[in-house]
């Protein structure tokens, strides 16, 4: 019993003196900073955005008259050109009405032959009723009903001839759904589907039945982009594109502006603006329908002096900024901030604005330093003037538990001279 009390004892005093040399060392261990030395390398200021590959002409081509399929001679993936027939329907139907309107012109025809003899026999009767009528041989009531017979076989040929002309365009129109029973490839192209098999029977009696897509030549496709509202006025056309899909997960393709339509599209409340963007495919790699992550260029350079974007949030603990003055007219828009160049709603840095970061001294002090900023690729940001290359600009401190978040300093403060200061690692 007594083994165990002493075993207890001596457990008790180690977690004591652990709890003690922790504690030591928490109010004696000095935070450390992470800094990142000032490099050259490639910053592009570009705009995200997604959209869907597609033919840069896509017809749909359908049916003008109703039937069934008796035939197809294009099928999915088929390369066809223009007037080549890719579908018969049954012609059985079409060329029954075409008899039946040939035989409807006909006696149309016939009945203006027969209405003209009846012009004749009404004229001689006429002409002969007004010689008896001058000789007082006839009453005027018989001359009377000659002329109104005459001029009744003179209207009923009228009607003849038209119904000659009803019966020609019936036969027209006979013959167009004869040859519309034909379907024709309006654009040489790929087919990218095809809708209808052998035996179906296509109705086109309220719109045209969509038989086939078929998609213009495929080495010259296009993107059609969703671009945010934010950002689109940053858009222009002529600007560079590059762009990734998921079948090609670890390649790069590029593209360029070519249109940014004016139509506003909302969803859920968010508006965006459809972007154009034409691309090469010489090789046929890509597909319709394939989803591109876009990133439009703005701007870019190959070797610019730049820093983490984190240094640009990074604030020791106890550091307070001087306020800005209130500034007037142009000094207002264009005046030095010590906001690290974010503008209000936190969107891109505009070239030339200033920035605050904090180098690293000899002492291992950070110095505040300001500086003048150009692009950012949302990882990096250009600067244009304030610091040299190699220059070791803090990104965040560490205090020995592990990385603390940028803007923050531990337990030390280098601006309070009462407390040591901190090393560098």
């Amino acid at each position: 019993m007594a083994t165990r009390s002493r075993l207890l004892i001596g457990v008790g005093v180690l977690i004591v003196a652990g709890i003690a040399f922790l504690g030591f060392r928490s109010r004696s261990g000095r935070a450390t900073y992470s800094a990142a030395p000032m490099d050259r390398g490639e910053i592009a200021d570009v705009v995200g955005a997604t959209g869907i590959l597609q033919a840069v002409t896509t017809v749909q081509v359908g049916s003008q008259v109703s039937g069934t399929i008796a035939s197809l001679s294009a099928d999915f993936n088929s390369v066809v050109k223009k007037n080549q027939v890719i579908a018969h329907l049954d012609p059985s139907l079409f060329q029954a009405r075409l008899d039946q309107a040939l035989a409807n012109l006909a006696s149309a025809r016939a009945g203006v032959d027969r209405s003209r003899a009846a012009i004749d026999d009404a004229k001689q009767k006429y002409d002969r009723s007004r010689e008896l009528a001058a000789q007082g041989l006839v009453t005027q009531s018989d001359l009377d009903s000659a002329k109104a017979t005459y001029d009744g076989a003179v209207a009923q040929n009228r009607a003849d001839q038209a119904a000659v002309s009803q019966s020609a365009a019936a036969l027209n129109q006979a013959k167009l759904d004869l040859e519309h029973s034909i379907i024709l490839a309006p654009i040489d192209g790929v087919v990218l589907a095809r809708n209808v098999d052998v035996g179906q029977t296509v109705a086109a009696s309220l719109q045209a039945p969509i038989l086939f897509v078929i998609a213009n030549d495929l080495r010259r496709m296009e993107v059609n982009a969703s671009v945010d509202e934010a950002d689109i006025g940053r858009v222009r056309t002529g600007q560079d594109v590059t762009f990734r899909v998921d079948a090609f997960s670890g390649e790069t393709f590029g593209g360029r502006v070519e249109q940014i339509r004016l139509q506003p599209v909302t969803s859920q409340n968010v508006v965006t603006y459809n972007t154009i963007i034409t691309v090469d495919n010489s090789s046929l790699r890509l597909m319709p329908g394939m989803t591109a992550t876009v990133s439009v260029v703005i701007a870019s350079k190959k070797d610019a002096l730049r820093l983490p974007n984190t240094a640009l949030r990074f604030r020791p603990d106890g550091f307070e900024e001087a306020p800005r003055p209130a500034a007037t007219g142009s000094a207002a828009a264009t005046g030095p901030r010590m906001d690290g160049g974010k503008t209000k709603a936190g969107g891109p840095r505009a070239p030339g604005r200033s920035g605050l970061v904090f180098v690293l001294d000899d002492e291992g002090t950070p110095v505040p330093t300001k500086v003048r900023l150009g692009l950012s690729d949302g990882r990096y940001i250009e600067i244009l003037d304030g610091l040299a290359e190699g220059a070791r600009v803090i990104t965040g401190t560490d205090s020995g538990h592990g990385a603390a978040a940028p803007g923050t300093a531990g337990s030390s403060n280098p601006f309070q001279p009462a407390r040591p200061q901190p090393r560098t690692r």
